[in-house]
């Protein structure tokens, strides 16, 4: 909703209200202020309309995911660079269902300007793995899918894998 710059003025303004208070003999309200401004600086970090789309992704709504990434007008300028990989994320998520070339597209620049989560990346790389595999490109799926592969630690996505794995000898 707000520009990240804007966000970061308003927690300022907000923590050296906070300090005044402080000075005042208002303690209560210094804290309630320093809290508050907590909230800016987390939806600096994490922006509130790619946290709405994922909330949308989790209840297996693609159309509700693109009206609220549909919000963000100019995502260079909106988002900080992790947001933007998600943002790139989400949409290459969206256009799998119909569209390959453009969601390994979306992929590939997400990966290019970073996801935080080991899962995202091994996501995104088996998802990349599949659209290559589809392509009939053997040797980049082959690659995608060792990396993805390493990637995943917590052995979530090990049943895809090893289907994915299986479904390449075939080729």
């Amino acid at each position: 909703m707000f520009n990240k710059n804007l966000k970061l003025v308003i927690a300022g303004l907000i923590i050296a209200f906070a300090i005044y208070q402080f000075i005042e003999g208002y303690i209560g309200n210094g804290i309630s202020l320093l809290l508050l401004s907590t909230i800016f600086i987390f939806l600096y970090f994490r922006n509130e309309i790619i946290l709405l789309a994922f909330m949308r992704m989790r209840k297996q709504d693609l159309e509700g995911t693109k009206k609220w990434l549909d919000k963000i007008k100019k995502p260079e300028a909106a988002l900080t660079v992790k947001q933007q990989g998600y943002f790139n994320y989400l949409h290459g998520i969206i256009f799998s269902q119909t569209n390959l070339t453009q969601a390994e597209k979306y992929f590939k620049k997400a990966l290019k300007l970073g996801l935080t989560m080991d899962y995202d990346v091994a996501m995104a790389k088996l998802s990349l793995a599949g659209i290559a595999m589809q392509k009939r490109r053997k040797r980049e799926a082959t690659t995608l899918l060792n990396e993805a592969k390493k990637l995943d630690k917590n052995n979530m996505l090990t049943d895809q894998i090893k289907m994915m794995q299986q479904q390449m000898k075939k080729i």
